[in-house]
């Protein structure tokens, strides 16, 4: 008796899409567009390969790629259009800031309040038009319920210091998870706040102290992305 034979069915071998799927939870993004290109030549009307496709060549520092993928996106899946805040933040590192800011201000047509968004607008209109301009035509923000949101956006505002932020991120009693959470964000925009203004050490400062603070959200990658810009820049002068 041939024990075990006709009893051990293999599993069948996952699909490309899963094998994909895969790799992006595992942050192997090289990985995940090897196997979302192939998967795009199969099917190059398939809208959702080219946003996930998208995330992953930012996450890998891919600017260019990432714009590219995330504007076919949009041409195949017009109605995702406002909701296209990766889309934005790939247009403000590739410098396209005009149409990031423009993303941003779509954007609030599907949610209007999102400190987030705001700053970010903020970020490509003091890019291309000075902080001045970007602070008189912020979006208006009420009620982000996340701490410290609302006075990251008074620092945005020019009504809060850096303090004033950092100070709101550790009030009341957060959870260890929480209180990460809170300093991620607090140092990434911080950080993003000096570099706008002109101040590189105290921006490479917050965005490396960001960095050192993981979460599991789309946004650490944007940091990481620009801490990895950062020390390229360094080595680059060396």
């Amino acid at each position: 008796i041939a024990c075990g034979s006709a009893s051990t069915a293999q599993e069948p071998a996952a699909t490309p899409a899963q094998q994909a799927a895969r790799a992006e939870q595992r942050r192997e993004h090289d990985r995940a567009i090897e196997l979302l290109t192939e998967i795009i030549a199969k099917n190059p009307a398939r809208a959702e390969a080219y946003y996930r496709r998208g995330r992953e060549n930012f996450c890998a520092g891919q600017i260019a790629q990432a714009v590219a993928d995330l504007d076919k996106y949009v041409e195949l899946n017009p109605d995702a259009k406002s909701r296209q805040w990766e889309r934005g933040i790939a247009y403000y590192y590739a410098g396209e800031f005009a149409k990031g800011a423009e993303q941003f201000k779509l954007y609030r047509t599907f949610h209007d309040q999102d400190v987030e968004n705001s700053v970010w607008r903020y970020l490509c209109v003091a890019r291309a038009e000075g902080v001045e301009k970007a602070q008189a035509n912020m979006l208006p923000i009420e009620n982000d319920p996340r701490v410290p949101m609302m006075q990251i956006f008074g620092l945005y505002r020019g009504q809060l210091q850096p303090e004033e932020v950092e100070k709101a991120a550790l009030a009341g009693n957060p959870t260890k998870d929480e209180l990460n959470t809170r300093l991620f964000y607090t140092h990434l925009y911080l950080g993003l706040w000096h570099a706008t203004a002109d101040r590189a050490e105290q921006a490479k400062e917050h965005i490396f102290q960001a960095e050192q603070h993981k979460i599991g959200h789309y946004m650490w990658d944007v940091a990481h992305v620009h801490a990895e810009r950062l020390r390229a820049g360094e080595k680059a002068k060396q």
